[in-house]
């Protein structure tokens, strides 16, 4: 399968560094920045620290120790010519392309599949959380493919343990998540007042589609869970905050050993439990969707409500299960 990721920002970058890892033939980068560029944000991560790999560019490529990358520089997929250089796969990460007939266009343009790295605006195919719902892609079918959000992935997994186990009656969920490209350095218009604010230097509240695309995951839980944001001072990573109440009630020892199972069993890779002490620095470059925090786990006495703590890398986690998507509709 040839690859092509259309957008090298921090999801298309970090995507592309496991891609190469485990030997898929990414061919092609679209991008509207020059080359140079591209490749010195490659080689150079303030967040990740440095590529671990040679880089260097010749004219229009980028090699990446001795692999050629071909760099494009088109504003609109309709123009790149996919099927005629062979490109099977098209990762969509530049924001952009996330309604339903702009993401098609690079089927038009010959690609087999696309992998939005976002949840779409309007539709997809399907939406995909890897390892809560990934083996109900058909590629025969399903050729645009939504792969939710960094913090819908950490979410779908922390509920899918619960729900099985437990029941879910109704729930609130906040992500306390790093800031973004969405955001301002400094004070500047944003069409989202609270975003408009420095981000450096203020706790921002804001929306999180994680609240509306986990039913996508569990048609069953719409209208019995909602999500708010609120973007921190750090770049990754980020930590979900879920209160919710469940149809029986187990002790937290019983919630714990549930996750234990899964971290060890189905979701194992996936999902994990830590019962140390950690703060969020201690999730940079975390492999996994989601690291559940035990010692955080709270209960009322005598109810079946609960609060559960999940750490995930936004970026670094999500783009492996990116990869994962690419990998399941590769096989």
């Amino acid at each position: 399968m040839r690859i092509a990721i259309n957008g090298f920002g921090r999801i298309g970058r970090q995507v592309f560094k496991i891609a190469h890892e485990r030997g898929l033939d990414v061919a092609y980068i679209n991008d509207l920045a020059d080359v140079k560029t591209l490749a010195h944000l490659l080689k150079y991560d303030s967040t990740y620290g440095r590529y671990d790999r040679h880089v260097e560019v010749k004219g229009n490529s980028i090699f990446v120790d001795g692999k050629e990358v071909k760099v494009l520089s088109s504003p609109d997929p309709a123009e790149l010519r996919w099927g005629d250089w062979g490109v099977d796969l098209v990762v969509e990460a530049t924001g952009k392309f996330r309604h339903y007939d702009k993401a098609a266009k690079h089927l038009q343009s010959g690609a087999k599949w696309v992998v939005i790295t976002a949840p779409a605006k309007d539709r997809a195919d399907i939406t995909v959380v890897y390892g809560a719902n990934h083996r109900d892609i058909d590629p025969e079918k399903h050729r645009i493919i939504s792969a939710a959000s960094c913090t819908t992935n950490a979410f779908a997994l922390m509920i899918k343990v619960l729900r099985e186990k437990f029941g879910i009656r109704r729930g609130l969920m906040t992500t306390v998540h790093g800031y973004t490209n969405d955001q301002r350095l400094l004070d500047a218009p944003h069409k989202n007042l609270r975003r408009a604010r420095a981000a450096a230097l203020s706790i921002i509240p804001t929306t999180t589609g994680a609240a509306k695309t986990i039913y996508h995951i569990y048609p069953d839980l719409e209208g019995k869970l909602d999500a708010v944001a609120l973007r921190v001072p750090v770049p990754i990573p980020s930590i979900v905050d879920f209160t919710v109440e469940l149809e029986s009630t187990p002790t937290i020892d019983d919630i714990h050993a549930a996750y234990e199972e899964a971290a060890n069993g189905e979701l194992k890779g996936l999902l994990g439990i830590t019962y140390e002490e950690l703060v969020s620095v201690d999730f940079k470059g975390e492999d996994r969707t989601v690291v559940i925090d035990a010692p955080l786990t709270r209960a009322v006495k005598g109810e079946n409500m609960y609060k559960i703590f999940g750490w995930y890398d936004n970026e670094w986690g999500y783009s492996r299960r990116v990869v994962d998507i690419v990998e399941y509709i590769k096989r």
